[in-house]
């Protein structure tokens, strides 16, 4: 008896554990899609101009609008994109007529293709502001000398660029073809692992309570 008291105790105990976490997972779930839900409803919002966007508070994702003209240099950023391969991000200075000088993501252009100088006369931009962190204690520095970054770290890019650390990824340049693909921003690059957890975490919970209902029938059915 107290063997059998202990098996289902001991197995109750670590189903309860399991199916606890499974019901977690499934309330973060519910949470991360309402969140991509309003991250999308935002990106996709009316343009406003940048410093409505940036002050009194950066707001990440925000659509904006800036009239202005691209600087003469630029920045190769080495990235991957699952139907293309090997791509470069190329980021540009652009001095806003409201809001001084910021980056652009203007968007990529498949590896050893040449990059596009940059157009020299005024025109108004759409994208959102973004705040990538891709930069980590395993991301080697950038190559100077060839104009070869790994990670698109706002400040050091500003600084190399003599720009403020605001990034604007390109939506749309309407009025000119800047050569070169635009890589919008989107909610893709969200992780959303939660159903996948749930699963696991929900079968788990099942073998525990099949493998102590095996061990409870085969404690009652040994000899005395």
């Amino acid at each position: 008896m107290r063997r059998f008291l202990f098996l289902m105790t001991f197995g109750l105990m670590g189903a309860g554990i399991l199916i606890s976490l499974c019901v977690w997972q499934v309330q973060r779930l519910a949470w991360k899609q309402d969140l991509l839900a309003r991250i999308d409803a935002q990106i996709a919002a009316a343009p406003t101009p940048v410093a409505e966007a940036v002050e009194p508070q950066f707001q990440r994702y925000a659509p904006v609008e800036a009239a202005g003209t691209f600087g003469a240099d630029h920045i190769r950023m080495l990235a991957s994109r699952k139907t293309t391969g090997a791509v470069h991000r190329i980021i540009r200075p652009f001095e806003t007529e409201t809001y001084g000088r910021v980056l652009v993501d203007t968007g990529w252009l498949p590896d050893e293709v040449p990059v596009p100088g940059a157009p020299e006369q005024r025109l108004t931009i759409v994208g959102n502001l973004d705040a990538p962190n891709e930069a980590d204690g395993f991301t080697p520095e950038p190559d100077l000398a060839n104009n070869l970054w790994f990670a698109r770290d706002v400040p050091a890019m500003a600084d190399v660029l003599g720009t403020q650390p605001i990034l604007i990824v390109l939506r749309d340049a309407p009025e000119i073809d800047l050569g070169v693909t635009p890589w919008p921003v989107d909610t893709a690059g969200i992780p959303n692992d939660h159903l996948q957890y749930a699963i696991t975490w929900f079968s788990l919970a099942a073998i525990w309570v099949l493998m102590t209902a095996y061990f409870v029938l085969r404690t009652n059915r040994s000899p005395r």
